[in-house]
């Protein structure tokens, strides 16, 4: 009996000298385990930032050597928001339209910080006989989604000169598809007119030559609203505010890079646009695509609530919203 209590006590003393010789080598390797971080955004120029931060590796900079980063794009913000909901993503750009949306509906996001202001342009399809707005009445349009940030401005602009579209008892026709696909549109005449995000408004100048029926400048919320936004989960907001504020970190330098760097971000960004798409953008377009483009961090939450409000007006949200909690500045302060 003593002997089977004193092996007994062996190996207790034997565990217990493994446990801690492994602890310290748990420790070295549970600090060298790593993480995956996954960015979304859609190729597009308004999402410039997350494609210089890829092309650069800012992110993986910031986040440091224990985070994988991976990269997730998206043909709609929809599809976006609906992967931030399910944790498929942890952050990344998306329109301020569907952000909001999702909001309204229970989603739990909150915008850090905006991507670009500028870049939405109203074109018409050569031959269509629309030059202005006031030849849009009756014609079809096409926005990437119903609702969607371009949509919204588009149809804000012309229900305040008294046009609308059929789903508000209007004359015009809505369509939807994706940007790069609006230049066959075009050709095929299946539209008259696009809201058209950039690169796309430029391309179709140049390749199919489009009509600028609003240009940026004029177009409802053109030069306030970001054209896109950072978004995160508030459970990322809650339980891991320092990754949160890595991620916004690297996305303020790729900003500031932009802005420093235009030339080099306008060819980083036609080969991230490329790598997506199949399409190769010509750098005259994408260059005059940029003088419609204003990179900046910052947002304002009041031109959220504005366009948030319009939305509902257009019938596009069923209640009016309330944006209480959704756009938070600290991490861009």
């Amino acid at each position: 009996m003593l002997k089977k209590l004193f092996g007994l006590l062996m190996v207790s003393i034997l565990l217990v000298l493994a446990a801690c010789g492994s602890g310290s080598g748990e420790a070295s390797g549970g600090s060298g385990e790593s993480e995956t971080v996954t960015i979304g955004y859609f190729p597009n120029l308004n999402h410039a930032p997350a494609m210089v931060a890829k092309q650069k590796g800012m992110y993986e900079e910031h986040l440091g050597g224990n985070v994988n980063v991976e990269y997730q794009t998206f043909p709609d913000g929809a599809t976006f928001m609906k992967a931030l909901a399910a944790g498929e993503i942890e952050g990344g750009l998306v329109g301020p339209g569907p952000a909001m949306n999702s909001f309204i509906s229970g989603v739990d996001a909150q915008i850090i910080g905006a991507s670009s202001t500028g870049g939405t342009v109203i074109v018409s399809r050569n031959g269509s006989g629309i030059e202005s707005w006031e030849d849009v009445e009756g014609s079809t349009f096409i926005s990437p989604r119903v609702g969607c940030t371009h949509n919204v401005q588009f149809e804000t602009y012309m229900k305040e000169r008294g046009v609308t579209s059929e789903r508000t008892g209007g004359s015009m026709t809505h369509v939807t598809g994706e940007p790069a696909r609006y230049q066959s549109m075009f050709e095929n005449g299946d539209v008259d007119v696009a809201t058209a995000p950039e690169p796309w408004a430029s391309v179709m100048e140049q390749e199919v030559d489009a009509n600028v029926v609003i240009p940026t400048s004029e177009i409802s919320f053109g030069e306030t609203l970001p054209a896109a936004v950072m978004v995160t989960s508030d459970d990322m907001v809650d339980n891991n505010s320092e990754q949160v504020q890595k991620l916004v970190d690297a996305h303020k330098e790729a900003v500031n890079y932009i802005n420093d760097n235009p030339d080099e971000a306008i060819d980083i960004t036609i080969e991230g646009i490329a790598d997506i798409t199949d399409q190769q953008l010509e750098k005259s377009a994408m260059e005059n695509a940029w003088e419609r483009t204003n990179f900046t961090y910052e947002v304002n939450p009041d031109v959220i609530q504005e366009f948030g409000n319009s939305s509902h007006d257009l019938q596009f949200l069923k209640e009016q919203p309330d944006f209480e909690g959704f756009v938070n500045t600290s991490f861009v302060e």
